[in-house]
């Protein structure tokens, strides 16, 4: 069992910038694909972006690409989503995912983080 920590969530005026991370918090043996989902109040959770095991493959969704950027950390199964540019529309819980394997995927993950807070104010 994964379990993953998120952290970097706050609140931001439009056009700033956030950094947010997530962590297994144990030791994970395995390779894993991992990517960010946010849900906002009201709406159901969607998909943000995802990174391979190896960090050489990215997909984001079309309303952050450009954006927002996923990369992995040097500690084993790490992943940062550096968030530039935020609208007030980016206002969600953002999720942490982690699936063993190492293709990029958007959906099926297993593992989850508890979510980190981003507001972000007009």
């Amino acid at each position: 069992q994964v379990q993953l920590v998120e952290s970097g969530g706050g609140l931001v005026q439009a056009g700033g910038s956030l950094r947010l991370s997530c962590a297994p918090s144990g030791r994970t043996d395995s390779d894993y694909s991992m990517a960010w989902f946010r849900q906002a109040p009201g709406k159901e959770r969607e998909f943000v972006a995802a990174i391979n095991a190896n960090g050489d493959n990215t997909v984001y969704a079309s309303s952050v690409k450009g954006r927002f950027t996923i990369s992995r950390g040097n500690a084993k199964n790490t992943v940062y989503l550096q968030m530039n540019r935020l609208e007030p529309m980016d206002t969600a819980v953002y999720y942490c995912a982690a699936e063993r394997g190492s293709f990029i995927r958007t959906s099926n993950y297993d593992y989850w983080g508890q979510g980190t807070q981003v507001t972000v104010s007009s």
